[in-house]
């Protein structure tokens, strides 16, 4: 019975903790959002009318999150994974946080492809209902979809010798870009989120959302470079962004759509 309330204790924590980061924000980038209405890349479309129902399901896809998490961490704690953590130090902190970062990106690339599949998809087409994201959509997920594209927060803990604290700061940079990433609003286009860099901006992941059928990647494009998957006209629009200071019109994204 200790055992069982000290894991309890853990994800208490862990969702409180994600909770407050999810609320303090989304209610940031609202604000944000609304002082600058130039920047909304959708122009001709508004999400937050489904704001309501998205923090609503975000409740449970991030207690679902949170299981993930704080399990992988007492399973490290007790001693059950294969290796145990590397001593938290200068050098060990950053590097195990990079690594994390590099294999979450493709283990999230390719769950968010398998998601697209049609005997997936049925998980994922209430995240897509959110045409035009903004903040509060980054979390409203069904469980199976928490699953397939958090798994990893669950697994890294077994077969990774990584200091807890750098997957911590992994979930809460995580958490705190991808919030950004489903604005809608953009404010980071530049050269560093264009080819030939494998960072993006938030146009990268807006234009999944109104075509469904590219940009699958969350922090880099790499794989979607690579796999042949990435928007055709994202790094124009970007330069585009970035040579006069204003979001093109939603329009000039548009391309035919093809298969995932």
């Amino acid at each position: 019975m200790d055992m069982v309330l000290d894991y309890l204790i853990t994800f208490a924590v862990i969702y409180a903790v994600m909770l407050t980061v999810y609320f303090a924000t989304g209610l940031t980038m609202t604000v944000i959002n609304k002082r600058h209405p130039d920047r909304r890349i959708q122009k001709d479309r508004d999400g937050m009318k489904r704001v309501r129902g998205e923090i609503i399901a975000s409740l449970s896809a991030l207690a679902t999150s949170s299981v993930l998490l704080s399990a992988g961490y007492f399973a490290q704690v007790q001693g059950w994974t294969l290796f145990a953590p590397l001593p938290l130090s200068w050098w060990s902190f950053p590097l195990m946080f990079v690594v994390c970062l590099v294999l979450f990106d493709a283990w999230f690339y390719w769950g968010h492809r398998l998601l697209h599949l049609p005997a997936f998809y049925k998980w994922h087409v209430p995240h897509h209902r959110s045409i035009a994201p903004t903040a509060w959509s980054n979390d409203s997920s069904t469980t199976v979809d928490t699953l397939i594209e958090h798994g990893f927060y669950l697994l890294v803990w077994f077969v990774l010798p990584v200091p807890a604290l750098s997957v911590f700061a992994l979930r809460l940079f995580d958490q705190i870009s991808g919030m950004v990433g489903h604005s809608g609003f953009e404010y980071f286009a530049s050269k560093s989120s264009r080819w030939p860099s494998p960072m993006i901006c938030t146009t990268f992941h807006d234009l999944h959302h109104s075509q469904f059928h590219y940009n699958y990647g969350n922090f880099f494009s790499f794989w979607d470079r690579v796999c042949g998957t990435v928007h055709p006209k994202y790094d124009h629009l970007v330069k585009a962004m970035e040579e006069t200071g204003q979001v093109p019109d939603f329009e000039e994204t548009k391309v035919a759509n093809k298969a995932a």
